[in-house]
């Protein structure tokens, strides 16, 4: 069995070397110029071998690479410049809200009378206070009856204890 799969193996093996000599035959060959079709959907999806770029030898590519590392050098720019010297406040100092507005002045002329006014506890009487017991009694929860204390009572005595077996009769299924 052994040998078997060692066969296999070497068949396999000679197999995918016969096919990549083939693909690299393929390759270097020129084949047929290629007819330059003006419709997209006859236009091949991978790029014709002339569009493909040239290889690059290894002293480009570490070029390229160096030179892609390299932070840019860009120009640095002041922008203080068109500054002026100190920033513009834009808050207003010399500003007194008491005098123009009219909200204020309300307000100044309301507190000054809130002396004046009785307070709540001077103008309210205790006797014209409605006090009527009673008013919420309807909203109140009522007792709750149990169902199975309603039953249990049913078993202390002997009637209910032969309407209990008569109903299970009439409750039991046949089938």
């Amino acid at each position: 069995m052994d040998s078997f799969q060692f066969w296999l193996y070497v068949i396999i093996g000679v197999i995918y070397l016969l096919s990549r000599m083939r693909k690299k035959k393929a390759e270097q060959s020129p084949g047929p110029p290629e007819i330059e079709d003006e419709r997209p959907s006859a236009r091949p999806l991978q790029p014709s071998k002339s569009a493909l770029p040239k290889q690059l030898s290894f002293e480009e590519l570490l070029r390229e690479i160096t030179e892609s590392k390299q932070p840019k050098q860009e120009p640095v720019v002041d922008y203080d410049d068109d500054l002026k010297e100190e920033e513009q406040d834009l808050e207003d100092v010399e500003y007194d809200y008491r005098k123009g507005n009219k909200t204020y002045e309300t307000y100044e002329e309301a507190k000054k009378q809130a002396f004046f006014r009785p307070s709540l506890e001077e103008t309210m009487k205790v006797e014209d206070t409605v006090v009527s017991f009673g008013k919420f009694k309807e909203f109140e929860k009522g007792v709750e009856t149990n169902l199975a204390s309603e039953y249990l009572k049913e078993f202390n005595d002997t009637d209910g204890i032969k309407k209990a077996v008569v109903m299970s009769e009439i409750l039991k299924r046949k089938f």
